[in-house]
């Protein structure tokens, strides 16, 4: 009888009744009860999962797959380590309870089955067909021989002679020639080569060698279970005919059936969802009891699973995590309790051992390697690697040899010999795919094209990179990062201020009717368009869904929710855009990003993030305890101090890695990503810290707060402050401080503070800090010169920038309007961060209150004025301070206030990050700031630099923009 129908027949076996008591009565909760064997169960599903899940984290490190672990704790678990131990096995795998182990396992199996059913995609075959096949041909057949020739040596020696010869070679051929495609796919997706030459090939040769291996199994099955030669005709005719019934009218039935149920377009329904698994173990089931395994019945289950919509990808989601987490690793556990590697226990046996291993790989790797040299046009180290790749075995040769072995074809020495096999051949996969193909040498799809008659073609084609269009003033290409929901808002504000505006038609007074293009004049020359590449960002974890996203990304890329609505927002604002996905492991995300950057030729990248959308900052009185509120309220009153709880004495030494703020894991999660692009960009950077967009009025305009303090980012900051000013619905004020130099008194407490800022990073766990050297007295000239120039050009031509004679009118005229909207100021202060602050508090939507009153009765204090006290402020004609426009959003703060609805629109800090090179230091300012107002977590502040987490700490402004000059050394 069938294996799986024998195990489900033992189930319904009367049993005595269950005695009464329990753990509190002095019963052994390891002691095996066939009345209650969910005891057990449960204890060995624990050690199992522990077990699995600590090696996989320790592997992890060596970039190796998750099966590895899996099947090393089962060897663990098994006679070769911890069976060992006297009454091990005997009390936590007893030889009772495995068939309700082995059940449960096979259940497990039929779901993986199928789910590796879901990953196969029929149009990844018929991409590239000939080639894949020659490759997936040549991987067959010359490791299928050289497995039924080494089968001869190894059966006169270790297999008992009942067994038919023809058999064991059969099973001995078969996982010679099988590749383990759901560890391949993984390993492909890992190494980033899905969008290579090399890896659409080897993908298209998976699939097909993953379909012949599993028809092999099913035939070889076919014929252990088989009694007599016209048996296994039988069997092999009633496999054929289910296998046709499956594949075109259940199929057809499926499709029809997800259409009527909307499973296209809102994802299967929980009816759709129980005809699935009715279908899986029904095929299961006939497939089992007709003499082939109910794996290959489940398997055909996955294959007509419809893949429209994201249907599959849909399917895999909803059951991958049960299939990975539980009943995977119980499967392994049951090869490792089979697998005793003391068995291995003379010369001769690891004589064969190493001949199985080393004829395994020259088989597959000789086999793929010269077809895809000679057949299909690789080179000799593409060859190579795809020879590499095809070798890896996994788990579907570890389940082709507990078929073997419950079938009483392999023994238990061979079995553990050819484990091990699989062992060293799944592991040497990734180092060695590494090392013959660097990122180097990588040939993309785009230099190609996905169906590519010689891939050889593509192999001296220049690695093109489009030219930087960047100029000392305008950048026009910018690298947007699209990687969750919640900061699609702030990119979306972001990207509209750096979109041009729409010119302003002028009607002919001679035409009464309606104008035509022809008579319709824009004022001003036309702005350079600005030109989008938008990089959609998801983190591949170790989920099959994830896999099959990456080998899908064009239709991934298609259907993407987060894509279309930015899709949307560009066609809406006139804006080129060009999409792409990156599907790669968290710690690859930098790389991905400024590597895409550099290859587009990108003049900035566009970070958004929204470090306080889900625990905010500290909340001012009054404010409320709303996410966020402190920037909120923030746009109406002064920022407001917070009242801090007594200091508690272990506080310091037991806080935790993120900070002071206990509230902000995400910040901390996503810093580390922020930190790696500002360290490995090539280009300047732009990061939007989005902390009350949304509550702006979109009908306002905007107006821009730059502090100026020198140093490269700082720079940038105000190249791009004039640029965004360009478009008339903009206003900026640029205010340069200076530290005015005096003997100040330092307060106790900001000493403190200033303590505690520098040793943050000496905190263990905390992700670790970039030590700055201090700069050189030639680099600090250097900067300062280069300062006074960039401000002289911008801040002193201002004036003069409107009187210039020009031969075209439109130019003067944007050049004045231009000019109106822009304001500079000096100042020399004692606190340069609070007096920034004071500043933009003044240029807030909304005045507050208590500045009206003052204004009434005071005049322009020192408040209104600018500065604190104190404060020297330069009021020099030459920096246009007291420009104002006819328009609404350039009116000054006086002529505001007595009409408070009209609103200069959003206050919007830009800031340079000001990491290295900066002009001065603001820790010690810092820390009395955030003693007052609150901590936004040390993780923040080494992402987003001092000044701005300054603006973050006291909730000014709408948002922070903060950039960073590439200047030919990356930072973190």
């Amino acid at each position: 009888m069938p294996e799986l129908s024998r195990q489900v027949i033992s189930l319904f076996q009367k049993r005595a009744a269950s005695e009464p008591g329990g753990l509190l009565t002095g019963k052994d909760p390891t002691e095996f009860n066939p009345t209650e064997p969910i005891r057990l169960w449960i204890v060995q599903l624990g050690v199992i999962i522990l077990t699995a899940t600590l090696l996989s984290l320790a592997l992890r490190k060596l970039r190796q797959p998750k099966v590895i672990a899996e099947v090393l704790g089962g060897i663990i678990l098994g006679p070769t380590a911890l069976g060992r131990i006297p009454g091990f096995t005997e009390h936590i795998f007893p030889a009772d309870s495995r068939p309700y182990l082995s059940l449960t396992a096979n259940i497990g199996l039929c779901l993986f089955l199928f789910l590796v059913g879901l990953e196969i995609d029929g149009n990844v075959i018929k991409r590239n067909l000939r080639l894949s096949a020659m490759v997936a041909l040549a991987g067959m057949v010359i490791p299928f021989g050289m497995g039924a020739g080494i089968a001869v040596p190894i059966y006169n020696r270790f297999i008992d002679q009942s067994v038919e010869f023809t058999h064991f070679m059969l099973f001995t051929g078969v996982a010679f020639s099988i590749t383990a495609f759901p560890v391949l796919c993984r390993i492909l997706t890992e190494l980033k080569l899905l969008d290579t030459t090399v890896g659409i090939v080897v993908l298209s040769a998976g699939v097909g060698n993953d379909i012949i291996g599993w028809v092999l199994l099913a035939l070889s099955v076919a014929l252990v279970n088989a009694g007599s030669g016209l048996t296994a005709l039988y069997i092999l005719l009633v496999s054929v005919g289910w296998t046709l019934f499956v594949l075109f009218p259940v199929k057809y039935a499926m499709k029809w059936l997800a259409r009527v149920t909307g499973a296209f377009e809102s994802g299967p329904s929980p009816f759709y969802m129980t005809v699935t698994i009715l279908v899986l173990f029904g095929s299961a089931f006939f497939t089992d009891i007709i003499g082939v395994h109910a794996i290959f019945g489940a398997f055909l289950a996955g294959l007509v699973v419809p893949r429209e919509g994201g249907l599959a990808i849909t399917l895999t989601e909803k059951l991958e995590d049960f299939v990975a987490i539980i009943f995977l690793p119980l499967y392994f556990t049951l090869s490792g309790l089979s697998t005793d590697l003391g068995l291995l226990d003379d010369g001769i046996t690891w004589a064969f051992t190493i001949a199985v291993i080393v004829m395994a790989f020259v088989g597959k790797f000789g086999g793929c390697s010269v077809a895809a040299r000679y057949a299909a046009g690789f080179s000799w180290r593409e060859a190579t690697t795809i020879g590499s790749l095809m070798s890896c075995k996994g788990l579907v040769e570890l389940i082709v040899l507990n078929v073997g072995l419950s079938a009483g074809i392999l023994s238990r020495r061979v079995f553990s010999m050819f484990v091990l096999e699989a062992l060293v051949l799944t592991f040497a996969t990734t180092p060695l795919v590494e090392w013959l193909y660097p990122p180097k040498f990588r040939v993309r799809i785009a230099a190609t094209g996905a169906n590519f008659k010689n891939v050889a073609d593509g192999e001296n084609a220049p690695n093109e990179k489009r030219p930087v269009s960047r100029d000392s003033q305008s950048r026009t290409r910018f690298t947007v990062v699209l990687d969750k929901f919640e900061h699609l808002g702030g990119l979306m504000a972001l990207v509209q201020l750096l979109a041009p505006a729409q010119p302003i038609p002028e009607y002919d007074e001679n035409i009464k009717k309606r104008p035509s293009a022809s008579s319709v004049r824009d004022l001003g020359r036309n702005p350079p368009q600005v030109n989008i590449d938008a990089l959609r960002l998801i983190e591949l974890s170790d989920r099959v869904s994830g896999v099959m996203k990456s080998s899908k990304a064009d239709a991934v890329l298609q259907s993407d929710p987060l894509m279309a609505a930015f899709r949307m927002f560009s066609v809406l604002n006139n804006i080129n855009t060009s999409p792409a996905l990156s599907i790669v492991k968290f710690d690859d995300l930098a790389y991905s990003i400024t590597e895409h950057a550099r290859n587009c030729g990108s003049d900035m990248i566009l970070v958004p993030w929204s470090p306080f959308t889900k625990h905010g900052l500290a909340v001012p009185d009054g404010a409320g305890g709303e996410p966020g509120a402190n920037a909120i309220a923030s746009q109406s009153q002064q920022p407001t101090a917070t009242t801090k709880a007594p200091n508690n004495p272990f506080e310091f030494l037991f806080r935790s890695a993120l900070g002071d703020n206990q509230n902000l894991p995400q910040s901390a999660v996503q810093s580390q990503l922020i930190r790696g692009v500002f360290s490995q960009a090539t280009t300047d950077v732009a990061l939007f810290v989005d902390q009350s967009m949304v509550n702006t009025d979109p009908s306002t305009c905007h107006h821009l707060f730059l502090p100026f303090y020198g140093g490269p980012d700082d720079r940038l900051a105000l190249e791009m402050v004039v640029q965004l000013c360009e478009n008339p619905r903009i206003s900026a004020t640029v205010v340069r401080i200076s530290r005015r130099v005096e003997d100040v008194e330092v307060s106790p407490t900001a000493n403190v503070a200033a303590e505690i800022a520098s040793l943050s990073s000496e905190i263990p766990g905390e992700y670790p800090d970039t030590y700055y050297g201090a700069l050189s007295t030639q680099t600090k000239l250097q900067s300062e010169t280069a300062d006074n120039i960039t401000w002289a050009k911008f801040a002193g031509g201002a004036s003069n920038a409107g009187n210039v004679e020009d031969d075209a009118k439109s130019s003067r005229s944007r050049a004045s309007n231009m000019n109106s909207r822009l304001t500079f100021k000096e100042i020399s202060t004692q606190v340069p961060l609070s007096t920034a602050l004071q500043e933009a508090i003044k240029h807030s939507d909304v005045t507050p209150a208590h500045h009206h009153r003052r204004s009434e009765s005071d005049g322009k204090d020192n408040l209104a004025g600018g500065g604190g006290d104190g404060d020297i402020v330069d009021e020099s004609p030459s920096l246009g301070r007291e420009r104002k426009s006819s328009h609404d959003c350039n009116l000054s703060i006086d002529e505001r206030l007595p009409r408070r609805s009209k609103h200069r629109g959003p206050l919007i800090i830009v800031t340079g990050r000001s990491r290295r090179l900066a002009a001065e230091s603001h820790r010690q300012e810092l820390g009395e700031l955030m003693q007052t107002y609150g901590d936004v977590g040390a993780e923040v502040r080494k992402a987003i630099g001092d000044v701005a987490t300054a603006f973050c700490c006291a909730g000014v402004g709408a948002a922070v923009v903060v950039l960073q000059a590439f200047t030919g050394v990356t930072v973190d």
